[in-house]
């Protein structure tokens, strides 16, 4: 299965991906750390990011894009993958589409974990007050505001984008982790068979 987990910053989005990934072998993959590994192993793709970040310009979304190609042929890419931190926005959803077209394949959904902004800036309010020695600088509601902002200026577009393609998936990303996770389960019409091989109640693979 080849998926995205979409929702606000403190919606839960790593743990459930890595919830996914530890009960069905979908391997969570975080664009920060598919960049560094590239760069590491010298790929072709990898001396291009390499060269961009130490000009200390952004890398540009062809070469996420390709590096992203280069990560999904790995085998343990073959049961499904998460992809943690991209596309961010309209544009970046648009190459990776066409990235996944030109190798024949497509993504198969896009689940909205859906929260209250406003409990999620509470939460973190108490959280840091209840934090031995004071939060850390980006453990705030200031700068969780300002996250959110970003979010819902570039990223919650593609709620539309994906929502326009019949992808879209939205679960109440205010219950419990258990529960959000029986949800995206439910909402994927998944199940374990035999040992950790995948399939799909739809009859899709």
């Amino acid at each position: 299965m080849k998926l995205i987990l979409l929702g606000p910053p403190g919606a839960g989005k790593g743990t459930q991906a890595k919830r996914l990934e530890e009960q069905f072998g979908f391997v969570q993959l975080s664009t920060g750390d598919m960049l560094r590994a590239a760069v590491a192993a010298k790929t072709d793709i990898g001396k291009q990011a390499e060269a961009i970040m130490a000009r200390g310009d952004l890398v540009p979304n062809e070469v996420v894009v390709g590096i992203i190609a280069e990560r999904i042929e790995q085998p343990d890419c073959k049961e499904g993958y998460i992809l943690d931190g991209f596309p961010r926005n309209v544009a970046q959803a648009e190459a990776l589409d066409a990235m996944l077209a030109s190798k024949g394949t497509e993504l198969d959904a896009v689940v909205e974990l859906k929260v209250d902004s406003a409990i999620l800036l509470n939460r973190i309010e108490t959280r840091a007050a209840e934090t031995e020695g004071g939060p850390r600088a980006d453990d705030n509601a200031e700068a969780l505001k300002k996250r959110l902002d970003v979010y819902d200026e570039q990223t919650a577009p593609l709620i539309a984008y994906y929502g326009k393609t019949g992808k879209l998936k939205s679960v109440d990303g205010m219950q419990t982790m258990d529960e959000v996770t029986a949800a995206i389960v439910a909402v994927l019409g998944i199940k374990k068979s035999k040992g950790s091989v995948l399939s799909w109640l739809t009859g899709r693979g």
